[in-house]
């Protein structure tokens, strides 16, 4: 299930790229790895035009949402985990216990039920996206200030190659060993 949930259609809490703890405005001045703005990042960041450079391109545990909460082994998948999941699995869009989402079953038959929880950006859950589509962050940083996730609606499924803003909250469903 994902982090902040009870049971697998719950959609659970929403995460910022590389924060640990929701919280009720996510924009750039709210983000914690940033001096307020896109061009201001403090970590994670491989250009300098976007600020600091420390060549970070994965979390560290600290930051990562599902080691912090679950504890562990537990953490968020990476970029290539995710292309595994996309690329090896069956993706089915359905209906858990009233909830949408897509069912993600895998080559030995085992499945997982993903929740189309939508995102949250400035003080509001983009209430047309909540119950149509789902965005899922991954550990992995693209460059300067996106990262990568897993993006799903009723009609497909992708991992956004241009990286998806930080700052948003989207949902963390964690993998282990």
């Amino acid at each position: 299930m994902n982090v902040g949930a009870t049971k697998p259609e719950e959609y659970g809490a929403l995460f910022a790229w590389g924060e640990t703890e929701p919280k009720s405005i996510y924009k750039w001045s709210t983000y914690k790895w940033c001096n307020g703005s896109s061009n201001s990042l403090t970590k994670y960041n491989t250009w300098s035009s976007y600020g600091k450079v420390d060549n970070k391109t994965v979390l560290d545990p600290e930051d990562d949402a599902a080691h912090v909460n679950w504890g562990g082994s537990w953490r968020m998948p990476t970029v290539e985990e995710c292309d595994e999941l996309m690329n090896n699995c069956t993706w089915t869009w359905t209906t858990q216990n009233e909830v949408n989402g897509r069912l993600v079953t895998g080559p030995n038959g085992k499945s997982i039920f993903l929740p189309a929880a939508g995102y949250r950006s400035e003080t509001y859950i983009i209430k047309i996206l909540a119950g149509y589509s789902g965005g899922y962050w991954s550990s992995s940083l693209v460059t300067g200030f996106s990262a990568y996730g897993v993006y799903f609606d009723c009609d497909y499924v992708t991992r956004d190659n241009e990286g998806s803003h930080r700052y948003p909250g989207q949902s963390v469903r964690p993998v282990t060993e």
